[in-house]
């Protein structure tokens, strides 16, 4: 049975199933009717059925549905549509994104139209998870006093996410304090097969968050986007891109004895990194696939970003079932999974016909323990290698030789071995109370060494100490191996009377709250407790900078004395000043280790041969004596893991605590806008919009606001994390009567706009060569003065000239963060010209009307003899503007000399001309309605 409506190829069919009919689109068909879907990499049949499905000969046509039947391992430069089943979102993104929408209506309605036509058209999860910060830590009362502390700085955010929720259909919210939006998708929301209308088909998504591939372990296609093209895809736009290339990974051999899926996740990340997968597709085979669970598949493919390429897929097969029947999905959507996916080619199985663009290969019985930092994911080192790794990356990015800690031990033992020999140098520099302790500085032959005195402890503390161990994020998380390993270390510690060092600020953060249901479950709560790793909160706390406030004597130690301190975490991302600004160094590894380096202290530290630490006898402790075996690990796994957790846990996950369903919210289409509110603001791209796109204008005699190097991160141009008074961003609530406690983080603050443009290009380590001093500084160059970014871009913005920023390679790495797009639109920076650009940011400047400028192969600002203080004028949008056009840029230097050459606008399709000539994606769903 077939139709001819909708589906030009013919190939809709039935199913019969659980005693009904559903319809479907066959790949099988395809198969019969010549075309070589066998040989098409799964994750590229999942797009070509989405064409099939979604075809309506306009925004979907034949011409895409062609051009993925004929995909070849080399891709090409056609684009392709998307459209998916579902959108996810974080509140981080979320609220943004909501204050847009809300936007949108507000100008549909001030044109005197019905602003409910504004609407989410596909459903939208949104999970708050991205606020609780680690104020309150190693005690019981800290997760309490942390929700506690959530809600009083973010009502308000909340009151607009509930109110979202009662306004707009297809609108789902999760409350704080119920998990990580990505192991939530993992455990509760993915369905593998969708059933709508009749109809089944691929579960499919785009999320708010870079992390979102996540579910490509559970099998479903699935990467992060801009809150932008979230929005579009909200609003029932396709998603266009570049056909992609699919790198094969093929994975062979097992794990070894002692090593963990981290392990081998983080050396992914190296290799992929080193292959160069940016913008392209991978998906996983070989025999390999079938020793990995999903949760260690969902930890592959949650770094994703971190290894450069849009999704890591693993195609539905028994694991992926396995799963499902563990985590409490229903019989009948078990089965549905299992017969559409063996119906229509999607089941994973005669792997050897895919032809892929090319393959990558990597025997997983070679992984070795290993960790990455100090400030990429993709720094990859080996465990045995760490401790001289520490040792080269103080001399040569900080320019400070080591002194072996056992060494600094024997110079100065105490303030009384000193005071003893006699010396007649200053005891320290200086004594400085705190309210949690007293600083001593003490100085012996040129070694300068920190102690603390607090309470009953006194302590040391130098380059190379933990300040921060945090076991947190999803990427981890979400893998009970992992998790119940770390249980199980400290529970040896515990056995070996060793404990974590005082400095050491430790947390436990879970992404759901089946995880402390099963270390419960296992008696394995009452150990890592023991060890300070009390449970602080179910969401990103250290992984997106919410690390909360060092100890104050700490801190003072750390910031009068310059020193280096690290954090060991078991997240997805240690960018610069991420983590926390005052941690210079930040190292990801498995949950275990960060156990294991919080009783250590300390980094600089060999692992494999020294010991972790002493017992009350001084009898040496080693890390392969509290280090548990496999087999103790999976005995516990079988004992506590059980469906009847999932159940219990995300049966009432919608419900929240009494705070959240006590929250007061109007009602309405419209939002009640509150003019003196320092979080929610209506966003100004949308005001008194012209009902017609105007024409496109090559941009002439402009400016460089910044000059930036190679790797600058969303991290970098957008900071999530917290600020300071001097900041613009600060000064501007203090101006607004908001106290410097209570200025919450950047983060929390994306919806407003006014906070987040005066945060655009703030984060406290970036490097603009147009300025002396590191952090958000510029030199506005008629003057010469130097200023913050915000204050030289409104200076520039008074006299209407236009800006660009230079950068080099791989440009907007690291998550997928709108404001990074929309802070650089409101300063005035019409475009961008870089050496590279990781996918979703190029994306997200299109969607704002930036312009994505790339040099042509071997050309860098270097070479070409820029330094930045140029005037640049852009010739060649105005006219003829296609997808991927050379333009002309010409640079006058201050002597009248013109440096002219060619540059690639990175508009990559059409519809993406659109977009740019709309001013924004926004725009241009807004006049669409508005016209229609």
């Amino acid at each position: 049975m077939h139709t001819t409506e909708k589906d030009p190829f013919k190939v809709k069919r039935t199913i019969a199933l659980l005693g009904k009919e559903f319809g479907y689109y066959s790949l099988s068909v395809l198969e019969e009717q010549g075309h070589k879907i066998s040989k098409l990499p799964f994750s590229i049949r999942i797009l070509l059925e989405n064409a099939l499905r979604n075809y309506d000969g306009f925004t979907v046509t034949e011409e895409h549905i062609q051009t993925l039947l004929n995909w070849q391992p080399e891709a090409s430069s056609k684009d392709i549509p998307f459209k998916p089943a579902r959108v996810l979102m974080q509140d981080f993104t979320g609220v943004p994104a909501v204050v847009d929408i809300a936007a949108l209506r507000e100008e549909v309605a001030r044109k005197g139209k019905n602003p409910g036509i504004i609407n989410p058209l596909v459903p939208v999860d949104l999970v708050i998870d991205h606020s609780v910060q680690v104020d309150y830590f190693g005690t019981e009362y800290a997760y309490d006093r942390n929700m506690d502390e959530e809600f009083e700085r973010n009502t308000e955010r909340y009151q607009f996410l509930k109110w979202a929720q009662n306004s707009f259909d297809n609108f789902r919210v999760v409350p704080p304090g119920m998990g990580i939006c990505h192991q939530v998708n993992l455990e509760y929301f993915s369905k593998g097969v969708i059933e709508r209308e009749g109809e089944l088909f691929p579960d499919t998504l785009v999320g708010t968050d870079s992390h979102t591939p996540m579910v490509n372990g559970i099998g479903v296609v699935a990467w992060g986007v801009g809150g932008i093209e979230a929005e579009a895809a909200i609003l029932g736009q396709p998603l266009y891109f570049i056909m992609p290339e699919v790198v094969g990974l093929k994975l062979t051999g097992k794990l070894p004895l002692g090593s963990t899926a981290t392990d081998l996740v983080l050396t992914i990340a190296n290799l992929l990194r080193k292959q160069g997968v940016v913008g392209k597709f991978v998906e996983v085979f070989g025999p390999g696939c079938s020793h990995l669970s999903v949760p260690d598949r969902a930890t592959i493919g949650n770094m994703s970003p971190e290894f450069g390429c849009t999704i890591t897929y693993f195609p539905i097969d028994d694991k992926t079932l396995e799963y499902m029947t563990l985590s409490n999905r229903s019989e009948e959507q078990i089965a549905m999974v299992e017969s559409y996916c063996k119906t229509n080619m999607l089941w994973r199985e005669n792997e050897e016909q895919i032809q892929y663009t090319t393959v990558v290969e990597l025997d997983m019985s070679t992984i070795e323990p290993t960790v990455a930092g100090p400030k990429r994911p993709q720094d990859k080192i080996l465990l045995r290698e760490f401790k001289p790794k520490f040792v080269d990356l103080l001399r040569d990015s900080f320019g400070r030789e080591y002194v072996e800690h056992d060494k600094r031990d024997r110079i100065v033992q105490s303030i009384a071995d000193w005071n003893a020999e006699g010396g007649d140098q200053p005891i320290y520099d200086s004594t400085v109370p705190v309210n949690s302790g007293t600083i001593e500085t003490v100085v012996k032959d040129g070694l300068k060494t920190i102690w603390i005195d607090r309470g009953d402890d006194k302590f040391m503390l130098s380059d190379g100490s933990v300040v921060i161990a945090a076991i947190t994020s999803c990427t981890n998380t979400s893998n009970p191996f992992v998790m119940i390993g770390a249980g199980l270390v400290a529970k040896k510690a515990r056995e070996h009377g060793i404990n974590v060092k005082p400095w050491v600020k430790t947390s436990l953060a879970p992404g759901s709250k089946v995880v402390t249901d099963y270390l419960e479950k296992a008696d394995l709560m009452k150990d890592l407790e023991a060890l300070k790793f009390h449970l602080v909160g179910y969401g990103c706390t250290s992984c997106i900078g919410n690390s909360g406030p060092l100890p104050q004597a700490i801190a003072k130690a750390v910031e009068e004395n310059e020193l280096v301190v690290a954090s060991v975490l078991s997240g997805n991302r240690n960018f610069e000043a991420r983590v926390h600004p005052q941690v210079k160094m930040n190292f990801l590894m498995s949950p275990m280790l960060v156990v294991a380096y919080a009783i250590a202290g300390r980094v600089d530290i060999d692992l494999v041969n020294e010991p972790i630490s002493f017992d009350s006898n001084l009898m040496p402790v080693y890390l392969k004596e509290i280090w548990p075996s496999d087999d103790e690990i999976n005995e516990v796994m079988r004992r506590v893991l059980s469906p009847k957790d999932f159940k219990k846990n995300y049966d009432t996950i919608f419900e929240g605590n009494e705070i959240w369903k006590n929250l007061q919210v109007p009602g309405g289409d419209l939002y009640h806008w509150d003019n003196k509110s320092t979080y929610i603001k209506e966003i100004p791209f949308f005001k008194d919009i012209s009902e017609q796109a105007p024409e496109l204008q090559n941009i002439t005699n402009a400016r460089a606001l910044l000059v930036l190097g190679d790797s600058i991160t969303t991290d970098h141009i957008s900071p999530a994390g917290s600020f300071n008074e001097h900041s613009s961003a600060g000064k501007y609530l203090l101006e607004q009567g908001v106290a410097k406690e209570n200025f919450n983080s950047y983060g929390s603050r994306r919806g407003n706009d006014a906070v987040m443009v005066r945060g655009t290009f703030a984060n406290v380590r970036i490097k603009n060569k147009l300025a002396d001093r590191e952090g958000g500084y510029t030199r506005y160059l008629p003057t010469g003065e130097e200023m913050t970014v915000y204050e030289g871009a409104m200076k520039y913005k008074e006299q209407n000239t236009p800006l660009v920023v230079l950068a080099g390679k791989e440009y907007g790495s690291g998550s997928s963060r709108d404001w990074a797009a929309k802070g650089t639109f409101l300063l005035g920076i019409k475009c961008v010209l870089a050496e590279s650009y990781e996918r979703i940011h190029r994306s997200n400047l299109v969607g704002l009307g930036v312009l994505p400028l790339q040099y042509k192969l071997g050309d860098t600002a270097e070479k070409l003899g820029i330094d930045g203080t140029e005037i640049f004028s852009i010739v060649g949008i105005s006219e003829n503007i296609k997808p991927l056009k050379e333009v002309q840029v010409i640079a006058e230097k201050s002597n009248g000399t013109k440096i002219e050459f060619g540059a690639i606008a990175r508009l990559d399709s059409l519809i993406e001309i659109e977009y740019y000539r709309n001013g924004g994606i926004l725009q241009y769903v807004l006049r669409q309605f508005l016209d229609n």
